[in-house]
């Protein structure tokens, strides 16, 4: 059984057992959290979608850890114009959690 649940602003469909990084949660190494925007829920033939959630599906999954990305480099740069080069870097967190249940 695989189910779309929506987390942090991206969707992501999940299976039981599948590791995942998703957006920071201020969550701790060991907690549990449950996802109840479930967009959509089946196996095969038997999909149910929601508008726009299930109702009463929920996906259960433990925090395995919080981290940070790999590093993008973001360079801006005109030719010719040597004043105007830029560089700039970002590291997005993440939480990386196990997908331990799918109730629909």
């Amino acid at each position: 059984m695989y189910a779309v649940i929506k987390t942090g602003g991206k969707q992501y469909r999940v299976r039981q057992g599948q590791t995942l990084r998703i957006e920071s949660l201020n969550l701790n190494e060991g907690d549990n959290v449950e996802f109840d925007q479930v967009l959509m829920v089946g196996e095969g033939e038997s999909v149910t979608l929601g508008t726009p959630v299930v109702e009463g599906a929920k996906v259960a999954a433990t925090v395995l850890g919080n981290g940070r990305g790999k590093k993008v480099t973001i360079i801006k740069f005109r030719r010719r114009k040597n004043k105007s080069r830029s560089k700039q870097g970002h590291r997005q967190n993440y939480t990386e959690v196990e997908i331990t249940g799918i109730s629909a």
